[in-house]
């Protein structure tokens, strides 16, 4: 099974914690050269002084902010004009604030749709010439297994991952002649900094404890036990790859079986 990346170039999206950073370490182990992105920089070059170069990689990021799209998409761009190109793009960005739909903002839906799909709208607009050159692309986005069933108190966060899974289909529909391919990850209950918070959260409006919390999660996911972010990581090198060459358009939950199927 072709599983390796060398030569390739790779964007990840939110890749200083969690999810995204462990996405980056599995790729750069299949080989892959890392653009990180998020916007802290001590931490971005934390990273990548992490990430594997046994491989003669060349690492790099960019300090980019989703909340201000007008200046990811200047610097992604500049990127781009100086030649830069890449093969792989995962977006991935930290959900939006809990609550309830009908209580949030129209400013808490905004802010949402900024970050996840016009954010992403403006990487996949600009590294996709080069994707298309190359005659190869991945777009992995990572979501929420709430597509499939939505998260009570999730209500903003349920509406826009449900956008962006359907931008992602209809991209996958276009560009999949080019072979070019988009998917989905969904990851369930996975132990991130996202998880922690939405666990102290849940334990205060239940005046309960965090553990109590994490023991009903775990009883609620067949493998009995929250996930760990580098088994979201295999996932999407995996889809990265040669290998899922014929993988196209779908939503893969992550989620130790906890998902109903539908």
């Amino acid at each position: 099974m072709d599983l390796k990346l060398n030569g390739k170039n790779a964007v990840v999206c939110g890749s200083t914690q969690g999810i995204g950073k462990a996405v980056a370490i599995e790729l750069a182990l299949l080989g892959a050269n890392i653009m990180l992105v998020a916007r802290n920089e001590t931490s971005l070059k934390k990273v990548e002084g992490e990430l594997d170069t046994s491989q003669n990689q060349q690492h790099d990021y960019l300090v980019a902010d989703f909340s201000d799209a007008s200046s990811l998409k200047e610097k992604i761009e500049r990127k781009v004009n100086d030649g830069f190109t890449a093969e792989i793009l995962v977006n991935n960005t930290g959900g939006p604030k809990a609550g309830q739909a009908i209580d949030a903002t129209l400013e808490d839906y905004r802010i949402a749709f900024n970050n996840h799909l016009i954010c992403n709208q403006i990487l996949v607009q600009a590294l996709l010439p080069g994707m298309k050159s190359a005659g190869y692309g991945r777009i992995i986005n990572i979501i929420s297994t709430s597509v499939k069933t939505p998260i009570p108190m999730l209500g903003v966060s349920n509406t826009i991952r449900g956008a962006v899974a359907s931008w992602s289909k209809t991209l996958a529909n276009e560009l999949g002649q080019f072979g070019i391919t988009v998917n989905n990850i969904l990851p369930g209950f996975t132990q991130t900094g996202r998880l922690e918070s939405l666990m102290g959260s849940r334990a205060e409006k239940l005046n309960t404890s965090r553990e109590e919390i994490k023991k009903m999660m775990e009883s609620e996911i067949p493998l009995r036990r929250i996930g760990k972010p580098e088994e979201l990581g295999a996932v999407a090198a995996f889809l990265a790859s040669p290998a899922a060459s014929y993988v196209n358009g779908v939503n893969i939950p992550v989620d130790g079986g906890r998902t109903p199927s539908m």
